[in-house]
């Protein structure tokens, strides 16, 4: 299996939708990677009518979304999603289009869709991220409608494509005694792949031995892998066991293999054909038993034909082939993920509670813009950087309602974000044409673009109280205004010790206002200057009912 085969798996899987009147391998789906009510982040819809035709009506009420491991599901449920739908339609050239209509808001990268949109086929192999009524994140993407494994199946959290594939090569291998290549980018977990072979082994019940070749010094790496006799080389005073001795009768994992010393290289190798190490300073083999699992992210073939990998070795090691598909091929994975890392995080500094809402109304933990945010990242560092990434957030938020992002987070989230998606249902299909000018024709409208994005620090107090009276209170209102994420403006609230929230009003002083108010909503939110939709939730938890203005 090549370098970067998966990608081309699945471009082959696009194009047979266009060509093949038989159910595709791959259906249009739903998944949501942001929810109110954490226990429903990893459910999906599956958008298969599409390609009879059908339209596909998306609200609060219908239809029901599940894991793929599950017999029954739920709809989306959120109080504030309308019940006018969204629609799903079949597109041009095998895409997805979406028509938001007059009921919740949709936003995309951002910005409110306002007209149809369509989304092409490559567009929903990278995955397309929509913010529904600021409170739900889903993800379009392309999904196998036959999986059915559970989202945690070998210790791997995720339901995509990729992950079910590696899953299956782990299971094809496992039980057999041949050696096994990881190939994927630094942080991809392929130790956690290498873990899971070792656990669906015969093996299983031995030692698993983990080594990083690229953290040994050079001039010790024979010593440290095959062992050595005492006085073999200078600083030997006594005798050393080495890694594969440690692991005899188990499983060895090698990684970073692609920095073994070319004397390492000429040593593996015939450790691969005979099942034999020689320690350091010993003429005498030593026979050992080892599950030899490697892992790489280098480019092996280049390095052979720069004369720095021995092609035999290479044969060798991949005696069966896994290649992990970094986390920007997985986005569907994400939310999975993050809830996954964060529930361990929560549960150390003691606020697992947040991850358990009792009530759905609830402004999310996890608010959406940020979801949204972590599901277009590129994660150059993978699986791992999302971790240290998670890590960072929560430990940031302690004992803040909601997460919150300080600027160096917002900074490295703002780059790899990629261009918009889609296009607006009346834009001509793009044409690639060289040297050409653009038309002179006039294009059809697009939404305007929002104004450059400020820092929050950059916004005063007086500026932001400005803008909050200014936009009623609304806080998409005012963070638009400011330029300003609307993430960043809760934690400008939170900060500022002359603004209140709906949270912190007192059971009288909504009552009193309600009374003098009549209780018209819009005027209590005028009067009491908080969210009018927050404060309707105080309201509703209280008992009292409102009327709108």
């Amino acid at each position: 299996m090549r370098e970067g085969s998966f990608a081309d798996d699945s471009t082959i899987g696009v194009k047979q939708r266009n060509v093949s009147e038989s159910a595709p391998r791959l259906v249009p789906a739903l998944t949501i990677v942001s929810h109110p009510m954490s226990h429903r982040v990893g459910e999906r819809l599956l958008l298969d009518a599409l390609f009879s035709g059908r339209e596909v009506s998306i609200s609060r009420n219908s239809p029901d979304f599940m894991r793929p491991d599950a017999v029954l599901g739920a709809p989306l449920a959120d109080p504030f999603l309308s019940r006018k739908p969204l629609v799903f339609s079949a597109a041009r050239e095998g895409g997805v289009r979406l028509t938001p209509g007059d009921g919740s808001k949709v936003h995309l990268a951002g910005e409110v869709l306002k007209a149809p949109w369509e989304f092409s086929p490559e567009e929903l192999a990278v995955g397309v991220a929509l913010e529904l009524a600021e409170r739900v994140v889903v993800l379009l993407h392309w999904a196998d409608p036959a999986a059915s494994a559970a989202v945690d199946a070998l210790g791997m959290v995720g339901t995509s494509v990729g992950i079910q594939q590696v899953r299956h090569h782990i299971e094809q291998v496992a039980d057999l005694d041949v050696p096994v290549l990881v190939r994927g980018e630094t942080g991809s977990g392929k130790e956690l792949i290498a873990q899971a072979i070792h656990k669906r082994s015969v093996r299983r019940d031995k030692v698993f031995v983990s080594v990083n070749l690229g953290a040994i010094p050079k001039e010790l790496a024979a010593a440290e892998l095959f062992g050595a006799s005492k006085g073999a080389y200078t600083g030997s005073v006594k005798d050393r066991e080495g890694f594969f001795r440690a692991a005899h009768d188990g499983t060895l994992f090698l990684d970073e293999v692609g920095e073994a010393p070319p004397e390492v290289q000429v040593m593996l190798l015939r450790v691969l054909e005979t099942r034999e190490i020689y320690p350091v300073g010993e003429r005498t083999p030593v026979k050992v038993d080892v599950r030899l699992v490697a892992a790489t992210d280098a480019q092996l073939e280049q390095q052979i034909q720069e004369g720095r990998f021995k092609a035999p070795l290479l044969h060798r090691l991949a005696g069966y082939e896994i290649r992990v598909p970094p986390l920007r091929e997985r986005r569907e994975d994400i939310g999975l993920l993050f809830h996954h890392f964060a529930r361990e995080e929560l549960e150390a500094i003691g606020e697992a509670w947040r991850l358990r809402p009792e009530d759905s109304s609830t402004e999310p933990w996890l608010p959406a813009p940020l979801a949204a945010r972590l599901v277009r990242y590129g994660w150059p560092g993978n699986i791992r950087q999302l971790r240290n990434l998670t890590r960072q957030l929560i430990i940031g938020s302690r004992g803040h309602a909601r997460l919150r992002l300080d600027p160096r987070l917002e900074k490295e989230l703002e780059t790899g974000m990629g261009p918009r998606p889609g296009r607006p249902v009346s834009a001509p299909t793009p044409e690639v044409k060289v040297m050409l000018k653009p038309s002179p024709e006039p294009k059809p409208p697009l939404e305007p673009k929002p104004a450059a994005r400020r820092k929050a620090s950059d916004v005063s107090e007086p500026e932001l109280l400005t803008a909050l009276r200014e936009s009623e209170w609304d806080l998409k209102a005012a963070a638009d205004k400011l330029s300003i994420p609307r993430s960043s403006i809760y934690d400008l609230i939170d900060k500022s010790p002359n603004i209140r929230t709906a949270g912190d009003l007192t059971v009288e002083e909504i009552t009193r206002c309600f009374q003098e108010c009549a209780g018209d909503l819009e005027a209590m939110a005028q009067r009491l200057e908080v969210s009018k939709r927050a404060l309707g939730r105080r309201i509703k938890e209280l008992g009292l009912e409102s009327h709108e203005s």
